[in-house]
C-alpha cells in the first residue's frame, strides 16, 4: 500500500505506508483558526508508516504539546505530532492526493463547533476527543 500527498505549490510531498488507523472530521477552535475553515478532516497514521519524501517543512507549536508542520513556501498546513502520542502522525485528510481514499469514521470535539455548521452523514460524535463521551 503507497499513497501519496504534498502541499498545494508541490515543494513538499510525503507518502504513507501503511493504511491510517483513524480518520476523523475535527470542529475544534484550533483546526478552523489554522485553516480557515469550519472544520477539517486528519487521519491517524503510525509514525513509522509516514514520511516526507521532497522539501523543506516549517514547523510550529501551535497548542502545546502539539508541534504543526507546514510548507514554508505556500503555507499549506500538511500534518501534526502530539508530544503524547509520539508513535501516530496525524495528517490532514485533503492534502493527499487521493483525498477520498479514507473517508472519516468520526467527528470530534464538536463542543466548540459553530451553530451554522451542520452534517447529515450519521457518523458517532463526540464533544470533545474521540475517547470522550458520545455527543
Amino acid at each position: 500500500m503507497r499513497f501519496e500527498g504534498g502541499c498545494f505549490c508541490g515543494a513538499i510531498r510525503y507518502e504513507l505506508t501503511e493504511p491510517p488507523a483513524g480518520s476523523m472530521v475535527c470542529h475544534c477552535s484550533t483546526c478552523r483558526r489554522l485553516f480557515g475553515a469550519p472544520v477539517v478532516a486528519w487521519l491517524s497514521v503510525a509514525a513509522g508508516g509516514f514520511a516526507f519524501t521532497r522539501g523543506g517543512l516549517a514547523e510550529f507549536s501551535s497548542t502545546p504539546p502539539v508541534t504543526r508542520w507546514f510548507c514554508q513556501a505556500c503555507g499549506t498546513h500538511l500534518a501534526y505530532v502530539h508530544a503524547d502520542e509520539p508513535d501516530y502522525v496525524e495528517v490532514a485528510t485533503c492534502s493527499l492526493d487521493d483525498a477520498s481514499a479514507f473517508p472519516p469514521t468520526h467527528h470530534s470535539w464538536q463542543g466548540h463547533d459553530l451553530p451554522w455548521v451542520v452534517f447529515g452523514d450519521g457518523l458517532p460524535t463526540f464533544q470533545r476527543s474521540r475517547y470522550g463521551s458520545s455527543a
